[in-house]
């Protein structure tokens, strides 16, 4: 079995290409790393929506895809909102799932149990 966040009140940073390496490798617990662009609306929907849904991660942590083109590329976001599973600064892989608390929980619960890897 997968032991999932605190499935509570979240966390929010916002990350750049020069934090999002040393925020992800020093954060304890499960980061939920979400890609977004202002001039997206499903972005905008998940802006709104993410922070108050029951997710069992630790943080949400957001990153303008359009202002941050190198982790755009290193994580090879290839469409919008993108979402990632970083745990105790290992990468477990991308979370596929609609804006929905439940699927999203259940991709997360699916994405931890791959071996993870280093950050990309």
């Amino acid at each position: 079995m997968v032991d999932v966040g605190p499935c509570g009140p979240l966390q929010e940073m916002e990350l750049t290409d020069l934090t999002i390496d040393h925020v992800l490798l020093d954060a304890p617990g499960t980061s939920l790393l979400v890609f977004t662009s202002v001039g997206c609306a499903s972005c905008r929907v998940a802006r709104r929506e993410l922070p108050v849904m029951p997710l069992c991660v630790d943080r949400l942590c957001w990153i303008d895809a359009g202002d941050n083109g190198g982790a755009v590329q290193r994580y090879e976001v290839f469409h919008l909102p993108a979402m990632f599973i970083v745990r105790d600064g290992q990468f477990h892989g991308a979370v596929n799932a609609r804006l929905l608390a439940g699927e999203i929980n259940h991709r997360v619960v699916e994405v931890l149990r791959r071996e993870p890897d280093e950050l990309p």
